[in-house]
């Protein structure tokens, strides 16, 4: 079938996108579903600094590759053998496809399936096909997801099915802010309810991290960032506390307030400073989870005998830590009872054709999710 579709022909042009146009947007051709994959109606795309970063090359993909990795939609054609899914369901999908046959996925660790991250890393679906092409070219697939366009065939395995009441477009931000977000504070984190809390990066991830540990109950959460618009959105959201950076030694004034540091400190943007500020004001004892993709070659300097003597925690957190089929159906539900008041990050709602103004907008700080409606 004929789609349009968004396709990132060349990673690294200059910015503003706009005016370099890394992405076009086309007619493609997109083959039908193969052995347990299935064909899906695009409705709702978020846009995410994982995009983005693909985009300027920090994260390498194959190209030219059709970009999207956090969409909702409705189930067009279930392919031969798929049993979960049915035509009319309404859908999230994860940007990790989980094989189920795999150590991590025994393990119960889904976010870590080594077949899921070799396809993704390979441009391909889980059993390793390439469905769309314009004329003889085959085109590569971006986390199994391939978001950003009118129609995407899918493994079934990265598929999970929701509530139809939740209109897509909201639901789109379940499949990567929410995942990650409020899973690094529920799942990496294991947040207890009482405790303190510093999200370090007020993007679409550190938000759901923001209202992830309201959800769980902290009683004290310091907000972190260099934008003081995102700033004030985060005390409307909740947070106890706001600091930006520029104005002076952030990480003292944080241990200053909070009396020595925060239980739990979240980096979600993706740098190293980030990182080492999050991990600056965690407490003596406690636990400092990150969850931004830095470039490759970014590095940060631990004084060992502090990590020993103060009984620090470190952990990486890669998609929340989640088990999407288990999570997000979870998550939704809070979101449905007013407790996770994910539609208030919606930023703008777009058409595919604002792909590269809405890259530029990413780029500059100046939006926490916008959404790309179908």
């Amino acid at each position: 079938m004929k789609i349009r579709a968004a396709v990132l022909e060349e990673a690294g042009r200059s910015r503003p996108y706009a005016d370099s146009l890394p992405i076009s947007v086309g007619e493609i051709e997109l083959d039908g579903p193969g052995e347990g994959e299935v064909l899906i109606q695009i409705k709702g795309a978020g846009v995410c600094h994982s995009d983005l970063s693909t985009i300027s090359g920090v994260r390498p993909r194959p190209l030219p590759i059709l970009l999207g990795h956090e969409a909702a939609g409705i189930v067009e054609e279930p392919g031969a053998g798929v049993t979960d899914f049915k035509k009319g369901d309404h859908v999230v999908m994860s940007f990790v496809p989980f094989c189920g046959d795999c150590l991590p996925c025994h393990e119960g660790r889904p976010q870590l399936c080594e077949p899921g991250l070799g396809a993704n890393g390979a441009g391909t679906l889980l059993g390793g096909h390439r469905r769309g092409h314009r004329n003889d070219e085959r085109l590569y697939h971006h986390s199994g997801v391939s978001g950003f366009s009118e129609y995407t065939v899918v493994s079934q395995r990265s598929l999970v099915k929701i509530d139809p009441e939740l209109p897509l477009s909201e639901a789109a931000l379940f499949g990567c802010a929410v995942m990650t977000g409020v899973g690094s504070v529920v799942n990496t984190a294991g947040m207890k309810m009482g405790t303190t809390a510093a999200v370090v990066g007020l993007g679409g991830v550190g938000l759901n991290a923001l209202l992830g540990a309201i959800a769980a109950g902290a009683q004290r959460i310091v907000a972190i960032d260099l934008n003081d618009d995102k700033l004030a959105l985060a005390r409307q959201l909740g947070a106890t506390d706001t600091v930006n950076p520029s104005d002076g030694d952030a990480i003292e004034h944080v241990r200053d307030i909070t009396s020595g540091g925060v239980d739990y400190g979240f980096e979600t943007a993706g740098a190293v400073a980030a990182l080492e500020t999050a991990y600056g004001v965690t407490k003596r004892g406690g636990t400092t989870v990150t969850c931004g993709i830095s470039p490759p070659d970014g590095t940060m300097a631990l004084n060992h005998i502090h990590l020993v003597g103060e009984e620090r925690t470190l952990k990486g957190s890669y998609m929340g830590s989640c088990v999407p089929r288990r999570d997000i159906p979870r998550y939704i539900a809070l979101y449905q009872a007013g407790k996770l008041p994910i539609d208030r990050l919606m930023s703008e709602r777009l058409t595919l054709d604002d792909i590269n103004v809405a890259m530029d907008r990413l780029a500059n700080g100046e939006t926490v999710r916008q959404i790309i409606e179908f």
